[in-house]
């Protein structure tokens, strides 16, 4: 169960405008400060934050008009989890945002089998104040054992805008993945993904799933496999692992939806060693783009990709050369 603690927060007041007479307090409230999320706005008049001519009422009480609201806009921290000293690797910091280059086997958000050791524990030990924002402001997440780029808000303005550029697929996100089997040209995959029906700890192509929707092109092949870029409309869970999968073309070393290591005939020895070492999916997420919450710029951020992944494409290249 999360534990919170309301901390001393900042003053905001208006006049409701007249022709708002007969809206809910929420929706009106939404209105006037667009900065807060409805869900926090809905929160704070629960809990007596939220005056209306020196009066409390419900989210859903119907307003008048020409009334004086006042807002206590407190944090509200979550005390559930306890910071922790893990290295991180910090691409870009200000006021708003940080983007973190996270590395295979971190995990984002504790969970069940990982209570500790995560990112966002990590996260409360660079910066405190994170605990005032939701899941200290991790807003969208990598599998632990995918590597690249995550933006983290640092501020509840902040939240709330990067949560909208992510419902209205404004946020961008790329990555680079090494596929199974050879394909012939870029695509699209359009199928939507919920829980497996069988195995529920995997995610899988079901007609009643949610929409998502995947990009990608081609860019190398080599004799078995694919270098590919993808770049997301949607964020389903392991959604880049499950489309590649169900298209014949699962991601070299995926434990979950890869199969078997299929190995080139006349594979040398070094190749042949290295697919049998890799150990989790060769995916990173290479590029994140966003508009920045504070200045409304558009910015982006790229990460180079990991070693290993580099070092695989070279013996890749390596094994053509010598059939050739």
């Amino acid at each position: 169960m999360v534990k919170e603690a309301i901390i001393k927060g900042q003053y905001f007041s208006a006049t409701i405008p007249h022709e708002m007479a007969g809206r809910r307090l929420d929706q009106v409230l939404a209105s006037i400060f667009p900065q807060y999320s409805r869900a926090r706005l809905q929160y704070w008049i629960r809990h007596g934050l939220v005056t209306v001519d020196e009066r409390h009422l419900r989210p859903r009480d119907k307003i008048q008009g020409g009334e004086a609201v006042k807002v206590n806009a407190v944090a509200v921290k979550d005390t559930s989890w306890t910071a922790e000293a893990i290295p991180l690797d910090i691409v870009y910091e200000d006021d708003a945002l940080l983007v973190i280059n996270k590395p295979v086997g971190l995990v984002a958000h504790p969970g069940a089998g990982n209570h500790a050791g995560t990112l966002l524990n990590a996260l409360l030990s660079h910066d405190p104040a994170l605990a005032n924002v939701p899941r200290a402001g991790i807003v969208h997440r990598l599998d632990k054992d995918t590597s690249g780029l995550m933006v983290v808000a640092r501020n509840l303005i902040a939240h709330k805008a990067l949560v909208e550029q992510l419902q209205s697929r404004t946020l961008q996100r790329e990555y680079e993945a090494i596929v199974h089997g050879v394909m012939t040209a870029g695509g699209e995959v359009d199928a939507p993904i919920g829980r497996h029906p069988v195995h529920r700890t995997r995610m899988a192509v079901v007609e009643k799933g949610k929409p998502a929707v995947t990009h990608y092109r081609v860019i190398e092949r080599f004799r078995a496999y694919t270098y590919i870029r993808v770049k997301l409309e949607t964020g389903r869970t392991h959604q880049i692992r499950v489309h590649m999968a169900h298209i014949h073309h699962p991601l070299v070393g995926d434990p979950l939806y890869g199969g078997r290591i299929r190995l080139p005939k006349g594979a040398t020895a070094e190749l042949v060693d290295a697919l049998r070492q890799f150990r989790h999916q060769a995916l990173h997420a290479v590029r994140l783009g966003l508009q920045h919450p504070l200045t409304g710029k558009r910015q982006y951020w790229d990460s180079p990709l990991p070693a290993d992944m580099t070092d695989l494409l070279t013996l890749l290249r390596k094994d053509g050369q010598a059939v050739d």
